[in-house]
């Protein structure tokens, strides 16, 4: 990596994007915040950052063609991308005996082009350029619906565990290149994803998941983020690190 650590944070206008951009800011990394539709809070997490030399980046990523045009942006403005943090993803929850099959295709394509298939070609095009300079990290934002099940959400709980998946292979493929692949799966945690559904009846079951009794904000799941891109050995490199506050453990 080169003496300033440059990352790329997709979702990074708000939650766990936007303190993830924090994190790295205040770790002394140049960083390049991401938006899709909203400018003006891409902008509020632009000038949130410590220091100098952050940049703001517009991208659809389920567009193959605008996701290469952002990453070819990146490296070249940043004269080399150390580090990509795939975070931006969306989730929609129905009950199955509500929907129609319409709505349940729309839904599946909806979802994993966005969680997964996005990331996905990100991965690609970064992974590119770090292996034409000096090798790189990649961080998935999964969740531990990739474990636990999503019955509300079927689409959102594959495309996480599809993340992992692919997280791993990567991990296996890239690392003879020194490219090194991180996965964090939080739990829920209190951003305005979450926010209807943590404020509805169904809240303080899901609060009541965790030992501790609560979900987390958005600076634990950044933290951790922080360390994967900046701290974790290359050893780690096909991790997928559980931050669910004990509401899931696996074996």
């Amino acid at each position: 990596m080169t003496s300033r650590v440059s990352i790329l944070i997709t979702g990074a206008s708000g939650g766990i994007g936007r303190a993830a951009a924090i994190e790295c800011a205040n770790r002394g990394a140049a960083v390049g915040v991401h938006y899709h539709h909203n400018r003006d809070r891409a902008e509020a997490t632009l000038a949130a950052l410590a220091g100098d030399g952050h940049r703001l980046y517009q991208c659809d990523i389920v567009n193959p063609e605008a996701v290469a045009q952002m990453i070819d942006q990146a490296d070249q403005e940043f004269d080399g991308l150390d580090v990509l943090v795939n975070n931006a993803g969306i989730s929609q929850r129905h009950q199955f005996e509500d929907i129609d099959y319409a709505t349940w295709q729309e839904t599946w394509q909806r979802i994993v082009d966005t969680n997964l298939t996005g990331p996905s070609n990100l991965c690609f095009c970064a992974a590119k350029k770090m292996i034409a300079r000096d090798g790189g990290k990649i961080v998935n934002v999964s969740s531990r619906g990739a474990f636990r099940g999503e019955p509300l959400m079927p689409w959102y709980g594959a495309s996480k565990a599809g993340l992992n998946a692919m997280g791993q292979s990567l991990a296996q493929a890239l690392g003879p290149k020194g490219v090194f692949v991180y996965t964090v799966a939080p739990g829920f945690v209190e951003t305005e994803m979450a926010a209807a559904t943590l404020a509805s009846p169904e809240g303080d079951n899901i609060r009541n998941q965790s030992s501790i009794g609560r979900v987390a904000q958005p600076e634990e799941i950044a933290s951790t983020i922080g360390f994967l891109a900046f701290e974790a050995p290359e050893f780690m490199t096909g991790c997928i690190i559980d931050v669910n506050g004990a509401s899931y453990l696996r074996s």
